[in-house]
């Protein structure tokens, strides 16, 4: 018997790689140097409080990942004490726990859009169960699309257009870019056609983002995109039609 914390610092590292830390608030994104340790553990049923129909004790592994260097800008070092379920019996694999880790906030931003900052969907007034599981089901797919424009907007993903839009929308996200730019360097679309960035670009000013100040970030993006499918809508209709 012994303390998590106390065994793992007494393994030896067994690996080193380089991860991109990103931008978060008061801290800058910075290049870092992660050792890496992993060893299995046996957890114990606690002594009091407990369910006692839990199992006395269960088996995990125990994934330590902690910055070489102290960042010069003076933040906090990474340190990453990560309990899994995954057998890691190789460095590739416990690199793989920490990219799953390091998703994490892709995936409770994907949630905050289904719900809060996007389409409320644990609000929806909804009675009939097939009726709310199709709302929820088209809301999930809105949802993806517009994290990935959230994440493409400052060109430094490699996205293209066709991971989230049809090859017909391409036209008209042009031409609606056209439209929408201004005379100034900051009024025009900064980045290539065919690209996601391009889109996420035209999306946000149709949402009311206005190019000059702050990141466009779910709501707006949400609103964006009901307009674009109203603006593509109309390009589609024949005189026909009305």
């Amino acid at each position: 018997p012994g303390l998590l914390f106390a065994f793992i610092d007494a393994q030896p590292e067994q690996s080193r790689f380089e991860v991109t830390i990103p931008t978060a608030p008061g801290r800058r994104a910075r290049d870092a140097e992660l050792a890496v340790r992993y060893a299995p553990v046996t957890v114990r049923r606690p002594l009091n409080g407990a369910d006692p129909a839990l199992p006395e004790t269960i088996g995990l592994t125990l994934v330590d990942v902690r910055e070489v260097s102290k960042p010069k800008d003076g933040s906090e070092p990474v340190h990453w004490r990560l309990l899994t379920t995954h057998s890691v019996a190789t460095v590739a694999q416990a690199r793989r726990v920490v990219d799953l880790y390091r998703s994490r906030w892709v995936i409770e931003e994907f949630f905050r859009t289904l719900k809060t900052a996007g389409f409320d969907i644990e609000a929806a007034d909804i009675g009939d169960p097939h009726a709310m599981i199709n709302f929820a089901a088209a809301a999930t797919i809105a949802a993806v699309t517009i994290k990935q424009l959230v994440q493409a907007r400052d060109g430094n993903t490699d996205q293209r257009l066709s991971d989230a839009f049809d090859p017909d929308d391409r036209p008209i996200l042009e031409a609606v870019s056209a439209k929408l730019e201004g005379k100034t360097e900051r009024q025009r679309n900064p980045h290539p056609k065919g690209s996601l960035a391009f889109a996420a670009w035209v999306i946000a000013r149709l949402g009311g983002w206005t190019g000059y100040y702050g990141k466009p970030g779910p709501k707006v993006m949400r609103i964006g995109l009901a307009e674009f499918s109203a603006i593509k809508y109309g390009a589609t209709l024949d005189v026909h039609d009305v």
